[in-house]
């Protein structure tokens, strides 16, 4: 996901089968899994999670590859701070502490001084040095591309690590710290280009050490040399899967204790089942969007973009296309409730409404007028007539598209749903070769990071090259400034101003079309285990694919009695 935006979307949505069922709860068996005949604490604390079947696991434990294994980042590697993206706080982690100097352009760490290795070696700020160096050395590590903005690192002494920024960069903090992983320097120092080595035999901060590895199986036991409290969970189990599988069945069951899986009808296929221990939760993770292509005609015309928005029905996405599990999005593009704090007040009860008239009066103010087949045209016989694009066999995603469709018909808009592979898909958004596309948001612990990797013109490149993320060509100097008078300053009400402006422009301009929020998937048994977040304790994003947070998870579980 590259410094603004460097991933696509944070989990597929896949639609579970029982096909491989029966041979789960065989593997499971097979490595002495829990099961609902277990009774002892020690048997119950062994938690199996299934994040997503993707097939079996390759051995890389890098924190710098791109596909590396679950549990690399937080249950081995860890961060200097925690970000619970669900409340906007901030957490030490491996830094007790961290510190802006008033220019914004000096962050100082410093890090806590009990914390091992997990093969008995001290962590000391040379480790964190080394990984920054590392990464500068290869930039193919560096994901975030904190070595734009960085000068230099510097530890005046074991505990203490200096950033220097070439300007000041306050977003930066969130990259640096909360999702750049430390690695041990006497353990890589010799590796070489850190992104191409697979590290099959991890040693980190973390909670927990390799215990065994099977391209089916990926085994996690304590670390002994734990710099926290000795989490309550003994042991951490990653079955893989090639193939989709039942997995609320088997959770039912107490052979799978969470998963994170697009899950239809999920009161009636899992909660039903136990309704005493089956749960789930779907906060809101970012916002599912429509980019129009604002580099061509007609969608430069704020008019036509104000009256697509209009013909919209967000609630029936939200009913139909998403099964009621993501409800319309905020037309700030806040992602609510967990951004509440920074929701500007003549916004607070803002909602999308649906209004064919005003949709059909705005496209005639602009010149249109309809043909004999119902759909608009302009002076020059132009019509109003697009393809929207999207995945093939995203299957919520396509369904909301065809709603689109039907609505956007309905005011004299002829729009064809054109479904393609992600590749394909992926490669028109980077190029500008689109005229319609649904797709993600990329979000961060503030707005900040959704708005400036939707908005910054920084982010978008003229049609025929590749865009980083503002795929839908947005390029406004108001909201650059913006932008820049956030990311320049440390003072929060400063940042606030500047994330109210941004609110403004996307109420007022529509550089995208918000829909519904993109849920996070998450769903839990208490079988085994208490201590999950849920909607009154949401200390953690809590799917399992979310990292470090599944780290912060875990080490809140406690096994039942």
């Amino acid at each position: 996901m590259l410094h603004p935006s460097h991933t696509l979307r944070q989990h597929p949505r896949w639609i579970l089968f029982s096909s491989l069922a029966i041979l789960f709860v065989m593997l499971l068996a097979a490595c002495g899994g829990t099961t609902t005949t277990q009774q002892n604490s020690s048997q119950n604390s062994v938690l199996t999670i299934v994040p997503s079947p993707i097939g079996d696991f390759t051995r890389n434990f890098s924190p710098f590859a791109a596909n590396n294994d679950y549990g690399t980042d937080g249950l081995i590697y860890e961060t200097l701070l925690f970000f619970n993206r669900e409340d906007g706080s901030i957490h030490p982690w491996l830094a007790s502490s961290y510190q802006f100097s008033p220019d914004g352009k000096t962050l100082t760490f410093t890090l806590h001084s009990n914390v091992q290795w997990s093969d008995g070696q001290p962590f000391t700020s040379d480790d964190v040095v080394f990984t920054l160096d590392l990464m500068h050395q290869y930039p193919d590590a560096d994901g975030n591309g904190l070595w734009q903005d960085i000068a230099s690192v510097a530890n005046p002494d074991a505990h203490t690590v200096i950033v220097t920024l070439k300007h000041p960069a306050s977003p930066d903090l969130w990259y640096l710290a909360g999702q750049t992983y430390i690695v041990p320097k006497h353990l890589w120092s010799n590796v070489g280009d850190p992104a191409k080595y697979a590290n099959p035999n991890p040693v980190g901060t973390g909670p927990y050490l390799l215990k065994s590895f099977t391209p089916q199986l990926i085994d996690y036991t304590r670390n002994p040399h734990y710099w926290q409290a000795e989490p309550a969970v003994q042991e951490v189990r990653y079955p893989a899967f090639d193939s989709n599988t039942s997995a609320e069945l088997l959770l039912s069951q107490g052979n799978v204790d969470w998963t994170g899986l697009y899950t239809p009808n999920i009161q009636q296929t899992f909660v039903s089942r136990d309704p005493a221990h089956n749960h789930y939760w779907f906060p809101a993770a970012s916002v599912q969007t429509l980019y129009l292509n604002t580099a061509e005609y007609p969608f430069n015309l704020l008019p036509i973009r104000q009256a697509i928005s209009m013909a919209i029905d967000r609630d029936q996405l939200y009913k139909v296309g998403e099964n009621g599990y993501e409800p319309p999005a905020s037309p700030t593009d806040l992602v609510l409730p967990a951004q509440q704090s920074y929701l500007a007040p003549n916004y607070a009860n803002l909602t999308f409404t649906v209004n064919d008239a005003q949709a059909n009066s705005l496209i005639q103010s602009q010149g249109f007028h309809k043909g004999s087949d119902g759909i608009y045209v302009d002076s020059k016989g132009k019509r109003l007539s697009f393809q929207l694009n999207v995945v093939t066999g995203w299957t919520d995603w396509v369904s909301d598209c065809q709603i689109i469709q039907q609505e956007l018909k309905q005011i004299g808009i002829d729009v064809q749903v054109n479904a393609i592979s992600f590749n394909s898909y992926y490669s028109a958004m980077q190029l500008g070769k689109f005229d319609m596309v649904m797709s993600w948001t990329d979000p961060g612990p503030t707005p900040y990071y959704l708005y400036n990797a939707m908005l910054n013109s920084n982010n978008t490149a003229p049609i025929g090259q590749a865009a980083t993320s503002n795929f839908e060509r947005w390029s406004d100097k108001q909201t650059d400034a913006l932008l820049k008078q956030y990311a320049t300053s440390v003072d929060p009400n400063v940042q606030k101003q500047a994330i109210e402006g941004l609110e403004q422009i996307m109420v007022n301009k529509l550089p995208t079309i918000p829909l519904v929020y993109n849920a996070t998937w998450y769903e839990y048994s208490t079988a085994h285990f208490t201590g999950w977040p849920d909607q009154n304790h949401a200390y953690a994003v809590p799917s399992p694919y979310s990292f470090p947070d599944a780290e912060v998870v875990i080490l809140n579980l406690k096994p039942t009695a």
